[in-house]
């Protein structure tokens, strides 16, 4: 039994340090296992491709066979392609990078994703896969939401032009039919002839209207800017809408505090308010009121407010107003001769400028509009005469 003890201790000792070896051994191949991965992983990345991704504006993303990111460009994260855990968040871009690889070349596609998860709002990308080298693949995305939604702009802009342009052009034809059949008698000519300056008339306006906003929406529209007097701006507008007024019997009421300025181009502010003057007149009853205001506010905003008391807009049609060719009331728009873009021309007036339009509204108790744009720290020419607090049309209503 003594003997059998001696040899237990050493027998034991060998076996620990058999044990202790193999345990040894096998962090350390670990370990030479992960350096190895390592390198490899750090290897295989092209030369440089590290520096083309920072310096793309586009988003860029390298992916691994695993699906894991290894590096995405500032344009990636910006776009929410990348996830929390490095992995690409959506499964249409997986699927694009798992044709890739399967394929060996390149794959494109157009795709329209949410632009969280779970959200109704989308957007559109471009995307190209590629091979890079034998275990990656190069993701390249681009956003097309503003180019598409440019392309669907245009094309119902044409569809809405071809069918504005159909009513006058056929009630010109037809009138002109009307008028070579009625030659014999003289009413019946100047009936068809008072038609057919109207519908001339309208089919004007409508051309001029199309020019100016196509105009507007070039991405050099505001080609000058300088300080602009806003009681100049409101002063020309009522004077264009002045002749209009007096014949319905409709007072254009003017309230304007100190003089104000704003930076930008003289004309195309005055055919804002001018649109805004002449809509609330087309919308208000005879023998009525119209009144135009200019105010600072306390955070330099400087406000034009046209205001009518005409029908009023529905709240479920105010998002719409500045549409081009909506109409809230087509037939008293038509009757009127309004073409349906002024409202339009008013925003990208405005837009252009820096500033924004607000409409309040009540049903029968009529319209407010508000051009809002930021006041100029430049004192405008004040040499010419201000606008009066009131018209004569308000005078004699008194």
């Amino acid at each position: 039994m003594v003997m059998d003890s001696a040899w237990l201790v050493p027998v034991s000792l060998a076996f620990g340090a058999v044990v202790g070896a193999a345990i040894v051994i096998v962090v350390v191949a670990a370990h030479s296992r992960s350096v190895r991965v390592a390198r490899l992983v750090e290897v295989s990345l092209p030369d440089g491709i590290d520096a083309v991704l920072d310096a793309l504006e586009s988003a860029g993303v390298v992916v691994d066979p695993s699906g894991n990111v290894l590096k995405a460009s500032q344009g990636a994260l910006q776009l929410g392609l990348i996830s929390a855990q490095q992995h690409l968040v959506h499964p249409e871009i997986e699927a694009l990078v798992a044709e890739a690889r399967r394929e060996g070349e390149p794959q494109a596609g157009e795709l329209t994703l949410a632009r969280l998860p779970g959200s109704e709002a989308t957007f559109v990308l471009g995307v190209r896969a590629a091979p890079l080298g034998s275990r990656y693949v190069l993701v390249l995305a681009e956003d097309r939401s503003e180019g598409r939604r440019l392309d669907d702009m245009r094309r119902d802009f044409v569809a809405n032009i071809s069918h504005e342009l159909k009513t006058p052009i056929g009630a010109v034809g037809l009138l002109a039919e009307a008028l070579e059949a009625a030659s014999a008698d003289p009413e019946q000519v100047r009936h068809f002839a008072k038609s057919l300056t109207r519908e001339a008339g309208r089919l004007g306006r409508l051309t001029q209207d199309i020019i100016e906003l196509s105009r507007l929406q070039a991405t050099d529209a505001l080609e000058s800017s300088e300080p602009v007097d806003v009681r100049h701006v409101v002063d020309a507008a009522v004077d264009r809408n002045r002749v209009v007024a007096d014949a319905r019997g409709i007072s254009l009421v003017v309230r304007g505090g100190r003089h104000a300025s704003v930076h930008g181009d003289e004309q195309m502010l005055v055919t804002a308010v001018d649109n805004l003057v002449a809509n609330a007149i087309n919308y208000s009853p005879d023998g009525s009121r119209v009144g135009i205001g200019a105010t600072v506010d306390d955070s330099g905003t400087v406000e034009v407010a046209v205001t009518d008391q005409g029908y009023g807009i529905p709240d479920d049609e105010l998002d719409r107003v500045f549409e081009r060719f909506y109409r809230v009331d087509p037939a008293r728009s038509r009757r009127t001769g309004g073409t349906g873009l002024g409202l339009a021309i008013v925003k990208h007036v405005v837009q252009n400028h820096g500033g924004d339009v607000r409409v309040w509204s009540q049903v029968g108790n009529g319209s407010t509009f508000t051009i809002r744009l930021p006041e100029a720290h430049t004192a405008p020419d004040t040499r010419s005469v201000p606008i009066p607090v009131t018209t004569r049309q308000d005078t004699e209503a008194r």
